[in-house]
């Protein structure tokens, strides 16, 4: 990693691929023109939402992924050998690997808030899925549905950075997605707590552990469609926020001559 970052180059400023063409209409796509200081970015609407759209994702994938393999063998007692449910979890990190590659080159294509929009939309019935596969028997449906919904954790998390660049432009990407990564933080925590805590809960109160899972299954499923209402909401940034030209040179050459911003 080490000499990777070594290895990095900022391009020189106004520098662009050759041919390389601004999008006819950028606002379609909510992609900006301007840039955005990370001060200011974090006082805006926008990057709230974009906060909940990230933790509302990660809580309900990570949910899933910490609890998968003692959810694949209590849903399917006797069906699904421990050694079947850690292959089960191997599985599902080569569907969030795929995820990365193949959401965030979708989103390239249709624009970030389209992609999430799809997360949120397929995500909840996924999650409705998952109990009714149980009920029914169905381990390759579950193992369908979970895959499918691991795809949509990874691609949130490789889809964020671009989704931030094209509202708060590239100055200050690095530094905003930073601030934007406590989101992961608090889902990191808040996912697996939600699923142990009612799992247990339910088990405490005589539910058979194959059936412990349902409600959590379907609160994950509301946590989604709030998400969706989230990623509804997004907006491009005022022009308020927007740097003036003289601020982004003085920044730049700042930035280039190694000295920090007052």
């Amino acid at each position: 990693m080490l000499f990777g970052a070594f290895l990095f180059r900022v391009p020189a400023p106004g520098w662009t691929p050759a041919g390389w063409v601004p999008p006819a209409d950028s606002n379609h796509h909510l992609i900006t023109r301007h840039h955005v200081h990370v001060d200011n970015a974090i006082k805006t609407v926008s990057f709230y939402l974009l906060w909940a759209v990230l933790f509302l994702n990660v809580t309900a994938g990570i949910g899933i992924l910490e609890q998968a393999s003692p959810m694949i063998q209590e849903m399917f007692k006797g069906a699904v050998k421990p050694s079947a449910a850690a292959g089960f979890v191997g599985v599902l990190s080569l569907f969030n690997m795929a995820g990365r590659f193949g959401w965030s080159s979708l989103s390239d294509r249709i624009g970030r808030k389209a992609t999430y929009g799809i997360f949120f939309t397929l995500g909840p019935m996924l999650y409705l899925a998952l109990p009714y596969a149980g009920h029914i028997g169905s381990v390759a449906l579950f193992v369908g549905c979970a895959g499918l919904i691991l795809t949509m954790y990874g691609g949130g998390f490789a889809t964020i950075p671009a989704y931030l660049s094209d509202l708060f432009g590239t100055q200050y990407v690095g530094a905003i997605h930073g601030r934007l990564l406590t989101a992961w933080s608090c889902a990191g925590v808040a996912g697996p707590l939600l699923v142990n805590y009612i799992r247990q809960y339910r088990i405490d109160h005589g539910v058979p552990p194959a059936d412990s899972y349902d409600v959590t299954m379907y609160l994950m499923a509301s946590l989604l469609v709030v998400g969706f209402l989230a990623n509804l909401a997004v907006r491009p940034v005022p022009a308020r926020y927007h740097m003036s030209e003289a601020d982004l040179a003085r920044d730049r050459g700042e930035a280039a001559a190694g000295v920090g911003r007052p």
